[in-house]
């Protein structure tokens, strides 16, 4: 009511109709208008980036109703995830999802590619042709030759809100702005840790959280590795809704697999998908049909109640496009060819690949990591211990968990800036070993053991250092050539210490631990020989 009284006094004024409308606009509730029902209304394809230029027509892939319909504001969901095989339509529901925002639902907008190249590239060959080919958005958004328009390569301005475009390796860029909507495309191209600063995607989505329950992250990508695809991790943690269709002899609602795809060895063209109940064959014409009576069903219960997942391959392609016979043909052709068979797996059944045979050790140890926050202590561990590196201008520290079995966790990573010829690295060392860790489940844990690595231009130096510190905590270490079966740590031996310009005999004791490349290497070899 008190709105409505506004607008009436406002309206008494000649002249002030412009902000009468401002107003107005400010005021309207979220358009009911959901993101597909945009796209058939007001998306155009032009013939630069399709090959089926003229107005969108969802009815043309229907799987991607859905998929656009859960990133309308007025839908539930918050994070939409869409695992899939290449060209099925990823990104042009974020496209048609950009102009939506741009027309219906203005805000700050943040778009994502794996590097700002592709940013640039994704601009100029995906989003100028939208803006251009289709009148809704052209209206809005001013051409970038005109001056003071906002348009430019990686940032397009509209009223009442900002299309920002970066890259993934850009910390720069994911830290730039707050955004109230995100698409990140392609996320499984992103680097592992952008410029030191984290997770892309970790950096990317705290952009929105000031946006609370109003936010929406779109994270497309065709997977790549099992273990490393970040796809296939979003994936695993949402609802993981198939594309179920009937089946046109029996009426069998069923997602379409792989294996059900069936072909005379030699002769793709005899390629038929057999019903996973009835086991008729089903020729490609009736795929028209089937994806027009399917629907997405969830088959698993998600972490997060406000996280949805589609998942799809190319099996389900319109007539026309990528045939179940081409399918078959790539399939044959791709036999004895680990890297052709990887492609197959990754861009047409949008599945991870498995790596064969005996896979390097980083590899088999990402297939194990598991997700915790760093700086927090995990359940299982019992004790924490340190290793410190001493460096020219730094000391760098890692803090660890240990559980039974040797078990053990990375808690954290601390970096402590300056000379260790000065006295401030080292009052830095002693706060850390006076800091709490937090622990999951409650309760907080400090450093039992700490080593120093002594070794290096400015041992001197550092002896003098942890003498003064005086901690029991702390032990220095000293690399050494060697091996020792029966103690391969020793010590403690005393060694001299230099404190403020005064020699003490015997004033610290060191532990000796050896380098063990050559012991190792031996051993290798002997059993690469024994295998052999």
């Amino acid at each position: 009511m008190a709105g409505e009284h506004l607008l009436e006094e406002l309206g008494r004024f000649d002249g002030d109709a412009e902000i009468l409308q401002a107003w107005r606009d400010g005021m309207a509730p979220e358009p009911a208008l959901l993101v597909s029902e945009w796209a058939d209304k007001h998306r155009v394809l032009g013939s630069r980036g399709s090959a089926e230029p003229g107005p969108w027509r969802t009815v043309r892939t229907p799987y991607l109703r859905e998929i656009m319909d859960a990133l309308s504001p007025a839908q539930a969901a918050r994070r939409v995830v869409f695992m899939k095989g290449a060209q099925v339509g990823g990104t042009e529901c974020g496209n048609n999802w950009i102009g939506y925002v741009i027309h219906h639902a203005p805000g700050p907008m943040l778009a994502v590619q794996p590097t700002t190249e592709l940013a640039k590239r994704f601009s100029d060959q995906r989003i100028d042709p939208l803006v251009e080919e289709t009148p809704a958005i052209r209206e809005r958004v001013a051409p970038a030759r005109a001056r003071d328009t906002g348009n430019t390569l990686l940032s397009k301005e509209f009223p009442g809100g900002i299309l920002v475009l970066t890259g993934a390796n850009s910390a720069v860029g994911l830290r730039s702005m707050t955004a109230r909507f995100l698409f990140l495309d392609e996320i499984d191209a992103y680097p592992g840790d952008v410029e030191g600063e984290g997770d892309p995607i970790a950096l990317a989505e705290a952009r929105a959280r000031t946006f609370g329950w109003r936010r929406k992250a779109f994270l497309v990508s065709t997977p790549t590795i099992a273990g490393r695809s970040r796809i296939e991790r979003e994936d695993a943690g949402s609802d993981q809704r198939r594309f179920f269709v009937p089946c046109p002899h029996c009426g069998e609602m069923q997602w379409l697999r792989f294996e059900r795809l069936r072909w005379e060895k030699g002769d793709p063209r005899s390629a038929r998908y057999h019903c996973e109940t009835c086991d008729e064959p089903i020729e490609e014409h009736h795929k028209t049909a089937m994806l027009a009576g399917g629907e997405w069903r969830a088959t698993a219960t998600s972490e997060d109640p406000h996280t949805v997942g589609f998942h799809i391959s190319a099996l389900y392609l319109p007539v026309g496009w990528l045939s179940w016979e081409q399918i078959a043909r790539d399939w044959e052709a791709a036999q004895g060819k680990p890297e052709d068979l990887k492609t197959f797996k990754n861009t047409v059944l949008g599945e991870t690949w498995q790596e064969q045979g005996e896979a390097p050790d980083w590899e088999r140890l990402v297939e194990r990591r598991e997700d915790f926050r760093m700086g927090m202590v995990p359940t299982g561990a019992l004790v924490l211990t340190a290793g410190v590196d001493v460096q020219d201008d730094r000391l760098e520290c890692d803090v660890w968990g240990w559980a039974e079995g040797y078990t053990s966790w990375l808690v954290d990573h601390v970096v402590v800036p300056g000379s260790p010829r000065e006295r401030g690295p080292w009052d830095a060392l002693a706060a850390l070993l006076a800091r709490d860790w937090p622990r999951l489940g409650g309760g907080a844990m400090r450093i039992a053991r700490l080593c120093v690595n002594t070794g290096g231009r400015d041992t001197a130096a550092v002896y003098g250092h942890l003498r003064r510190l005086h901690d029991p905590r702390i032990a220095p270490t000293k690399g050494v050539d060697g091996w020792n079966r029966a103690q391969p740590v020793q010590g403690p031996t005393p060694v001299d210490a230099l404190v403020d310009g005064r020699k003490l005999r015997r004033g610290l004791k060191l532990w000796t631990v050896p380098y063990p490349a050559r012991e190792m290497q031996t051993r290798l070899c002997r059993v690469r020989d024994e295998r052999a």
